[in-house]
């Protein structure tokens, strides 16, 4: 049951298609009355540089950061939006994972036992990724190899156990119109609702 969900957006430009996207993600949860912990990185002014502290267990001193992971861990449901910038999130998500998804909460090491591979704490959970991108599919699977994929699918969902997720490319942003976006959207919302089960209003 899905009841609470954490929404991250990863980008700077305020009427991009990217923030239409978030806010349609927060509307249909909303909707379906998911309790939503919304965040726009740019607008909270997130510190994505990792503390000399943080690379350990210690909890972090910053009460932002201290926020976002109280709210990993209570969410049954991780949306994350962003573009496809140079294969990579924008380096303001890339900070959030490094400061947010780490040690001990979502993630862990045996201390008996260096070589051992970790532990994922997420494999509860759900979640979806939305990004767009100006690189066809063709290219970006044949030429690239498809790096988000690899990097969300493998690198931070499969390191934390997190098993029940789907990501969503929207193609090709700078030539599409207001149909075309409108139709997107409305499939945003669509993939939302069908991923579980919401709470009865």
């Amino acid at each position: 049951m899905i009841k609470t969900a954490s929404v991250i957006l990863a980008h700077p430009y305020k009427k991009s298609f990217n923030h239409a996207i978030f806010d349609t993600s927060v509307k249909t949860l909303t909707d379906l009355g998911v309790h939503v912990c919304a965040h726009d990185l740019y607008e909270e002014s997130f510190n994505p540089v990792l503390t000399t502290e943080e690379l350990g267990k210690q909890p972090t001193k910053d009460p932002l950061v201290s926020k976002y992971v109280q709210e990993l861990i209570e969410s049954d449901l991780l949306i994350f939006i962003h573009p496809n910038w140079w294969g990579q999130p924008p380096a303001i998500l890339a900070g959030y994972v490094d400061r947010v998804i780490r040690p001990p909460h979502a993630y862990d090491f045996d201390p008996n036992d260096s070589s051992a591979a970790p532990w994922g704490k997420l494999t509860e959970k759900g979640a979806l990724v939305f990004n767009t991108s100006n690189t066809d599919a063709a290219r970006e699977t044949g030429y690239f190899h498809d790096p988000l994929e690899s990097l969300w699918g493998r690198c931070v969902f499969g390191f934390c156990g997190l098993e029940n997720y789907s990501r969503r490319m929207f193609r090709i942003i700078s030539e599409s119109d207001d149909a075309q976006r409108k139709g997107w959207l409305a499939e945003t919302a669509e993939i939302i609702k069908n991923f579980g089960d919401y709470p009865k209003k």
